[in-house]
């Protein structure tokens, strides 16, 4: 596959003008393109440059709002509301951010909703900055219907991520970001544009044939992972982004685009949890290096994001890798 090399900079740069000339003001298109480089110095290609056709496609379809202004609100003691204005996550979760660790740090526990807007981004950057803070954090969105339920062979939940970050002391933070599906859409996604096969588990073909074939799991419905139990996890998911915040599930996310092929329109939950207020302040983090230290004991083994951790570290220095057909599609989006 050809390529072409971008420095981050030089990725910034391009997803920033490529937003700001697609219908973003300055504030979100830098929020956006903060989130899209996040993600390729981790090497999370899946959630980098890969999704700026899609962030531009929901602002010239006029369905999302690029000068979106986010508003937050104190719902009780413990329990914020960021309404996204109709724009993307990225901007209303920088928002949010300090006001939730503040109340975390006041209430031991603390929780977001994120409605009105559009997360197609990466979960673990919102997490790990969490972490950062010292803080524990979980967080959950919808989709569109992509996943059948247990049993059936029709597509219904969506891929209904799930974040979690704990912050470590002389260490990054342990971070993981998973599908409730067993592959990420936009890893099907990559793989059917490579001429990539994907397992078997991956989902099912319209008729509920199985399949390898991308292509065939696109037209189809995806499969929860571990059958029935990733399936659970995505109903769970549903209801905690959906219902518990007034926020759509995904069929009715897929009633709002009306076939337009934008983005998803949502909320997210995330929860933060202060260590300092749950009965162990001085030993948490040493006890939770224990368990650490007994999974790397067994050969074979790594701690979640560590590979991200390390890929982190090298494309400030070798750059990044584009496909040059995605290159050339951003800059058919360019002025």
């Amino acid at each position: 596959m050809t390529t072409k090399n971008l420095t981050l900079a030089e990725a910034h740069a391009m997803a920033e003008t490529c937003l700001s000339h697609n219908g973003c003001d300055p504030a979100n298109a830098r929020a956006i393109a903060d989130r899209m480089v996040q993600a390729e110095q981790d090497e999370c290609l899946s959630h980098g440059l890969f999704r700026l056709p899609w962030y531009v496609s929901g602002m010239k379809s006029g369905r999302v709002n690029g000068h979106a202004k986010p508003k937050t609100e104190q719902l009780a003691p413990a329990v914020i509301k960021v309404d996204g204005d109709n724009g993307y996550a990225p901007l209303g979760q920088h928002i949010a951010h300090d006001p939730l660790v503040e109340c975390a740090r006041q209430n031991g526990i603390a929780a977001l909703a994120l409605t009105n807007m559009y997360h197609i981004a990466a979960m673990w950057p919102e997490v790990e900055a969490f972490a950062n803070e010292g803080l524990c954090a979980i967080a959950v969105t919808a989709s569109y219907p992509y996943v059948a339920p247990a049993g059936g062979l029709q597509a219904l939940f969506g891929t209904n991520p799930m974040g979690f970050a704990w912050p470590r002391k002389d260490a990054p933070p342990l971070v993981f970001d998973q599908a409730s599906s067993a592959m990420a859409r936009g890893e099907l996604q990559i793989a059917a544009r490579d001429g990539h096969k994907v397992p078997v588990t991956a989902g099912i073909g319209p008729k509920g044939e199985e399949t390898t074939d991308p292509n065939v799991v696109l037209e189809g419905a995806q499969l929860g992972f571990g059958g029935y139990k990733g399936a659970s996890l995505a109903m769970m998911v549903e209801l905690l982004a959906g219902p518990l915040i007034g926020e759509f599930l995904s069929i009715e996310s897929a009633e709002d685009d009306a076939g337009r092929n934008g983005p998803p329109k949502g909320g997210e939950l995330i929860i933060a949890l202060d260590p300092a207020k749950f009965g162990d302040p001085d030993g948490f983090l040493a006890h939770g290096e224990k368990l650490f230290a007994e999974i790397l004991k067994q050969d074979g083994t790594r701690l979640p994001a560590q590979r991200r951790f390390a890929a982190r570290q090298q494309t400030p220095i070798k750059g990044i890798s584009v496909p040059i057909s995605l290159y050339d599609d951003i800059q058919a989006l360019m002025p």
